[in-house]
């Protein structure tokens, strides 16, 4: 498995160098490049089988992608798409979400919050926020949340506003947090500055312009604050979390400081680290993505 991962990440890395770097290019250009051949990621498919809900939220509709199992559902996942904030859609995995589905019996529930730089924070955690209320009213039995990368902070800080906003307990709210390779420090931590330059899907240079997306114009002790960077929040009282994420990934040392600070706080969690897997890796065909795919499933089914 870790020749095929080494030769993947070689081929990865020799296709991105033949691409202009994702912070130099209009965010609307590579929005548009995604949704027609899915650039460095497989080309969306857009299954018939989804459908979308449109919700009323704060700031006017939530559209929200709906997948559902095959049989009788036992619940509900609130997934939250990666993007840096600025790229992706709910509706640009929709394979993946009926592979869950049907592996899980959850119905999943996937969020097309606003996008930076267009809408900065708080925008796309007003919306996650949102879209977890409907959850909650609308579905009963096992119920779960995470996403990839940003969608993994703003699960987080989802998370963290049931509690804080509305007095809902997030561990009876959501049973299973799951969290891969989530940026919770937007200040930067250990494993980003020394990544550098390198251009791996994330270099240092394309993280900062992410983050300044997403909160423009906030000096480092605001970009701490809990709302922004969960590393910093109370996270005692919090639902069982799979963390997971390769150790080529700038982000692995968010990944490790969280882990450790969410079980410290008495919270269960389980860590699974992915040897030489860069950031991303989960949405490719190769052997590490389809066993840590299969351990989200079966986290998820509790």
């Amino acid at each position: 498995m870790l020749d095929e991962t080494r030769t993947f990440n070689a081929a990865l890395e020799q296709m991105i160098q033949g691409l202009p770097p994702v912070h130099t290019v209009p965010a609307e250009q590579t929005r548009r490049e995604r949704r027609e051949s899915g650039g460095i990621f497989p080309p969306p498919v857009y299954l018939p089988e989804a459908r979308w809900e449109r919700i009323e939220g704060r700031a006017g509709e939530v559209p929200l992608r709906i997948v559902e199992p095959e049989g009788e559902a036992r619940g509900a996942y609130l997934h939250v798409h990666g993007g840096g904030w600025t790229l992706g859609a709910a509706d640009l995995q929709d394979p993946s979400l009926k592979a869950a589905a049907d592996a899980t019996g959850l119905v999943m529930v996937s969020v097309d919050y606003r996008l930076a730089p267009e809408h900065p924070y708080p925008a796309a955690s007003d919306d996650c926020e949102d879209a977890a209320r409907w959850v909650l009213d609308n579905f009963d039995g096992r119920r779960g949340i995470g996403g990839e990368s940003a969608g993994a902070q703003l699960a987080v800080v989802t998370l963290l506003r049931l509690r804080e906003r509305h007095g809902i307990a997030p561990r009876e709210a959501f049973h299973a947090a799951n969290l891969v390779f989530g940026p919770f420090d937007l200040t930067g931590t250990p494993s980003r500055f020394l990544w550098g330059a390198r251009e791996l899907v994330l270099s240092d240079t394309m993280m900062e312009w992410f983050v300044a997306n997403y909160v423009p114009g906030l000096t480092d002790a605001e970009r701490r604050t809990s709302d922004i960077s969960p590393l910093y929040a109370d996270l005692r009282d919090l639902p069982a979390a799979l963390f997971t994420c390769g150790t080529s990934d700038p982000l692995l040392d968010d990944t490790l400081f969280v882990e450790a600070r969410w079980r410290t706080a008495g919270n269960e969690t389980a860590l699974s680290l992915w040897t030489e897997a860069v950031h991303g890796f989960v949405a490719f065909d190769i052997e590490a993505a389809r066993r840590s795919r299969a351990e989200q499933y079966a986290f998820l089914r509790g």
